[in-house]
């Protein structure tokens, strides 16, 4: 049998050319290297067939990745292979009576959470059978003492929504020859999750990364949240907070932004991943977390508790820093979930294609979860014994300033300074993320400080907000009028 490592080697270069056309919206390229990997995985799976065709031992078996099926299981996947070999395979599949079990989806999603670190870390579920759900978007949820009044009633029930998990459609197509039909409903099963797995994770991790939100996730890279302006379905970028250095005075000054939740309530920062592009990770990264010791060892001098993960899907130069498990992913099978005739790929020759569809919706529980840093001037990482002037690039620019859901006038620009906002409400939370992850930001309304990520309380006629950001020797003052009718 061949070597297990020169296997993944051959799939990883596989995959690379499927994320390439994921980025490259080039749906050929892709279908034709989904394609290369679907024979390459069913060669795996017939030789391991080969090789453990008189094999009993469940255990052995387990641990090549062929499960004990059970008994819905098994009378699926023979109807299937009975359909298959049909003259008439589209008419056949549609006549079959049983729809795919929910455990095969579970099982698929049990793999993926294993063997990618990404989809392991994030607050995950499969939601199969359901069509919508409700979620509470505020996080940590306080009970109430007291007097229940209106007010509170607002604000313990303002957190929920309702989340419609059929928002984005994902398809696999599965190529089957017959020679997998021949080895039965357990192999069959073993390769029909083993390309599901590789589907589902190309498609899943470009989506929860960086996409637009029209039919896919909202990526982490994305902004969310009230008062964001989506133009023809795609959500927003966010600014990128340049860092120079991974270092305590950085990282920590980043992450106190996600002490807070959009909505200005504190909260306890856990779950913490750094995202970054692998080039990256060799490249910038690596030496600016890594450092030689006295005795010869490197060790890790990160300041923040966060897994660093390596992922194709982030663009060279970006990294996405925040907490995992305020991303929500839910994935499953329609309620006539099943496997489909497929006339779209005419290119295979020898083996019939077929279509399994699925859902899924992915989004950011709030704007605060998750930063975009650049880290194209990141420095590698050294012992601070300074015998020479070290100059420092230091910047008073915001990358983003939001008062709620209110609209600035004019838009928020870098190097604009003033401006003017209207509100009929009684607070607004202000959030200000700083260019630099060097740089302090202090915010006061009239003579009252206001923490960054905290709400402001308005007067009636105008209030003044200022924000002053402080970096080295650079300052700069941004100036807001808001304006209570």
């Amino acid at each position: 049998m061949r070597n297990k490592d020169i296997l993944a080697m051959e799939k990883a270069k596989i995959v690379e050319k499927m994320n390439q056309a994921i980025k490259d919206d080039d749906t050929k390229a892709f279908s034709e290297a989904f394609t290369e990997l679907c024979l390459k995985i069913e060669e795996n799976v017939l030789e391991q067939a080969r090789e453990l065709l008189t094999e009993q031992d469940v255990t052995i078996l387990a641990q090549r990745g062929v499960r004990q099926l059970t008994s819905k299981e098994k009378e699926y996947y023979e109807k299937v292979i009975e359909a298959m070999r049909s003259k008439d395979p589209k008419q056949a599949m549609n006549d079959v009576d049983v729809v795919m079990p929910e455990t095969i989806i579970n099982s698929v999603f049990e793999d993926l959470q294993t063997n990618h670190p990404l989809l392991a870390k994030l607050s995950a579920t499969t939601v199969t059978g359901l069509t919508r759900m409700m979620m509470n978007t505020n996080g940590e949820q306080k009970a109430a003492w007291g007097k229940l009044t209106a007010k509170i009633v607002e604000e313990l029930t303002s957190g929920f929504k309702e989340v419609d998990v059929t928002q984005d459609k994902l398809s696999a197509f599965i190529p089957v020859s017959k020679a997998m039909l021949d080895l039965g409903p357990s192999w069959l099963d073993n390769y029909v999750r083993q390309v599901l797995d590789e589907a589902l994770a190309s498609g899943l991790e470009y989506g929860i990364v960086c996409g637009t939100g029209k039919d896919m996730p909202i990526g982490m890279m994305r902004q969310v949240g009230e008062g964001v302006v989506v133009t023809g379905g795609e959500y927003p970028l966010k600014e990128s907070i340049k860092m120079t250095a991974l270092d305590m005075e950085q990282m920590c000054n980043v992450t106190a932004i996600m002490a807070r939740n959009e909505k200005g309530q504190a909260r306890t920062v856990s779950g913490l991943i750094l995202l970054v592009n692998p080039v990256d990770y060799f490249r910038r990264v690596l030496p600016a977390t890594r450092m030689l010791t006295p005795d010869g060892n490197y060790t890790s001098v990160l300041p923040v508790d966060a897994e660093i993960i390596q992922s194709a899907a982030v663009p060279e130069g970006k990294a996405v820093y925040g907490m995992a498990p305020k991303y929500f992913l839910g994935v499953g099978m329609a309620r006539n979930g099943r496997i489909e005739y497929s006339d779209e790929y005419r290119f295979l020759e020898d083996e019939r294609v077929y279509l399994i569809k699925l859902y899924a919706h992915g989004f950011a529980k709030d704007n605060n979860a998750f930063m975009v840093l650049d880290i194209t001037e990141l420095l590698p990482v050294r012992f601070k014994v300074i015998t020479t002037t070290e100059e420092k690039s230091h910047s008073a620019d915001l990358a983003d300033l939001k008062i709620g859901s209110l609209e600035l006038s004019p838009a928020f620009a870098t190097n604009t300074e003033s401006y003017t906002a209207e509100t009929t409400n009684a607070t607004n939370t202000i959030t200000a993320i700083p260019a630099s992850g060097s740089a302090e930001v202090t915010i006061t309304v009239g003579n009252k400080a206001v923490i960054n990520g905290a709400a402001a309380a308005w007067e009636a006629g105008d209030n003044t907000v200022k924000v002053k950001v402080t970096d080295g020797d650079k300052e700069k003052n941004y100036t807001v009028t808001v304006t209570k009718g």
